[in-house]
């Protein structure tokens, strides 16, 4: 595992998406289960250091940005994680695949190890696009 374990409140955590968009969200975790899901199994890879295969669920990250409405000359996304890490996404890398924000591996709860209470999961990027204890994605 990587990161550094973050123990988050659900009554209070958002996930916000801004930036590049007509319609801001705050979106709630009760918001995202509520969304379209995704489930696929998965190899989560970090070159040099492991390779997992699991069960992953959640909400799609495509309807997610649909709702925010993404501006003309966006052309990336910046996901932010709780502990402080960030990793950037192009666009055209979001739109393909069924990419997706986690709550679930392996049919429960994520672990907080694994990213509680949302991790975002890109099946053909290597794992450090998944970023952990996901709290704001920034339309770019």
């Amino acid at each position: 595992m990587t990161g550094t374990p973050q123990e988050i409140d659900l009554a209070s955590y958002r996930l916000k998406v801004t930036g590049r968009v007509d319609r801001p969200l705050s979106l709630t975790y009760d918001d995202l289960r509520c969304m379209p899901r995704i489930q696929t199994s998965d190899v989560l890879i970090c070159p040099g250091y492991f390779e997992d295969v699991a069960t992953w669920a959640g909400a799609s990250l495509q309807y997610m940005l649909d709702l925010a409405g993404l501006q003309a000359g966006a052309t990336s996304i910046s996901l932010a994680g709780a502990d402080g890490y960030s990793a950037f996404v192009a666009l055209q890398q979001v739109r393909s695949g069924n990419n997706y924000l986690a709550y679930e591996w392996q049919g429960e709860p994520i672990p907080i190890l694994h990213g509680f209470p949302v991790r975002a999961v890109f099946p053909s990027l290597q794992g450090n696009k998944w970023v952990k204890w996901l709290v704001e994605i920034k339309v770019e």
